[in-house]
């Protein structure tokens, strides 16, 4: 009898608490929201993977969702103008500047850097295998305003590969607008990203100046070969910002912040000074971190987290 009065009390005592969710036994807390971070990139960090292999790190760390849109410098600037994204990573040191004065920026911290490369046929029509970028340049221009096999094919994208192109025809001496562009059909603008440009090049068996990164990612399916490799103009630095939530509320400027120390952490760092050695033999970037003196930019750019 008293057995059976326990197992009741014990009976009862189980089912109030199934009534009142007290077993210990609950459903599933309703899932914390993801955060969403909008990033405008130029198409070479794009068109490497680089990104594909490190947003899902920085998602899974942050509970967060991350957007990429891939554009010319140009181009992903104008959707940091409007307040469409949170981030912005380019390679324009100059555009970027203006754009931080203007107010569109904040918070550059430097990530990564690489070389740009001159790349054609194997064959080298124009005869510029070794030379210096600028020598390079003219001897594409000359030879190819008499010679209708000598073709180079910009970007013409007004992006940061487009503006260091400029760059280079101005150190060889050449006013672009007036000496390259329009003055024979050697000179080519393909008006789209890095891959596409590679692509195009490969087809019309011509030159082209592309960033090494895009280079090695494509390089399988291209006959294209490195020929000039060495200049210090070739320097390509690569920088990330937060777009300045004073002057557009709307953005996300807690997410964007962690992307940006996310970037320059020490681990992080490492994977991006890695990435591409197994398939490439090569990283397809450097780490910045421990090269800040050899880029030419302050240690504090590398270095500091933002607050």
């Amino acid at each position: 009898m008293h057995r059976r009065i326990i197992f009741a009390v014990a009976t009862i005592m189980v089912a109030l608490m199934l009534i009142c969710g007290c077993t210990g036994t609950t459903t599933d807390p309703t899932p914390v929201e993801k955060q969403q971070l909008r990033i405008a990139t130029t198409t070479s960090l794009y068109d490497t993977k680089l990104l594909d292999h490190l947003t899902p790190i920085f998602e899974e760390k942050y509970n967060a969702e991350v957007l990429v849109v891939s554009a010319g410098t140009g181009k992903a600037l104008e959707y940091g103008q409007r307040g469409d994204v949170d981030v912005m990573m380019v390679h324009d040191r100059a555009r970027e500047d203006t754009f931080i004065a203007d107010g569109y920026g904040i918070d550059r911290r430097v990530f990564a850097y690489n070389y740009f490369v001159l790349v054609g046929p194997e064959s080298d029509p124009a005869g510029v295998k070794a030379m210096a970028p600028e020598a390079a340049f003219t001897a594409i221009r000359e030879k190819g305003m008499a010679d209708k096999n000598v073709v180079f094919v910009s970007r013409g994208d007004a992006s940061g590969t487009h503006s260091k192109e400029k760059a280079i025809w101005k150190a060889a001496g050449f006013n672009y607008s007036a000496d390259v562009q329009g003055s024979g059909d050697w000179y080519q603008e393909a008006g789209t990203g890095m891959g596409a440009t590679l692509t195009m090049t490969n087809e019309k068996e011509a030159y082209t100046l592309s960033d090494i990164g895009t280079y090695l990612a494509y390089k399988g399916d291209l006959k294209l070969v490195t020929l000039v490799d060495e200049g210090d103009i070739l320097l390509n630095v690569y920088s990330v910002m937060q777009i300045n939530p004073e002057k557009f509320p709307e953005t996300n400027s807690t997410i964007a912040k962690d992307w940006i120390n996310f970037l320059i952490s020490d681990d992080i760092q490492k994977e991006i000074g890695s990435f591409g050695v197994d398939k490439y033999g090569q990283p397809l970037f450097y780490a910045a971190q421990n090269d800040w003196e050899k880029i030419g930019v302050a240690e504090a750019e590398v270095k500091n987290p933002v607050a």
